[in-house]
């Protein structure tokens, strides 16, 4: 269980680097993932046995992405006025990241693995876990791609659509959730309520449109 400490103490560094630095690149997931990966290489611990040792911290992330509804039903009066506009922003923004998924695998002539990865990597982590056997890509690998596209998203996006004058909650909310699922609707929640929801809407989204594309696929 020693893994199970490294993990919360590197994700807790985060959070404090995050409330002292106040800058988008001290991301608590982002810091906690370098730590964790330095600490894997230093003790050159395989992937496989850590994946094992914080097998119970694996367990609450379906669960923790499940909770992310509870401000969909506080909020459910206005995200049903804007339905179209979530529905319609989402699956352009799933659409957009599948597209730069595929043409950035092409481009950079990746291993069929890590292309077949990268298919389910505009899903949230649970979702590209559990799609890997039907795409025929490693399960952890579909994973690590599906945080490191969420880490991207959530720390180019922000920024993004703050240059392109994007300031309504809702349509912040959808574009980070739908491009960069778990984390960036962690990330959209820091802006507020409405934009956590939209980004949970917005992740929801991504889920279905990617589940969808890998069933017909297959």
């Amino acid at each position: 269980m020693i893994w199970v400490m490294v993990t919360l103490l590197a994700f807790a560094v985060g959070v404090l680097a995050q409330l002292r630095l106040r800058s988008p690149l001290a991301n608590p997931t982002l810091i906690g993932t370098l730590l964790v990966a330095a600490a894997l290489l230093l003790t050159r611990v395989p992937y496989e046995a850590y994946l094992k040792d914080v097998q119970p911290l694996s367990a609450l992330l379906t669960p923790a992405v499940v909770a992310l509804a509870a401000p969909l039903y506080r909020l459910r009066a206005l995200l049903v006025r804007q339905w179209r506009a979530l529905l319609l922003g989402g699956l352009s923004g799933t659409a957009l990241g599948v597209g730069v998924d595929t043409l950035l695998a092409w481009a950079l002539h990746l291993s069929p693995d890590a292309q077949r990865a990268l298919h389910t990597a505009p899903a949230t982590s649970p979702v590209a876990l559990q799609l890997a056997p039907f795409t025929h890509a490693p399960p952890a690998l579909a994973a690590t791609l599906a945080v490191l596209s969420g880490l991207i998203g959530a720390l180019i996006l922000p920024p993004v659509l703050s240059a392109l004058r994007v300031r309504h909650p809702l349509a912040r909310g959808i574009a980070i959730g739908s491009v960069a699922h778990g984390i960036g609707t962690a990330r959209a929640r820091e802006e507020g309520e409405w934009a956590g929801a939209a980004a949970s809407i917005g992740m929801g989204l991504a889920a279905l449109t990617v589940t969808l594309i890998v069933a017909l696929l297959a």
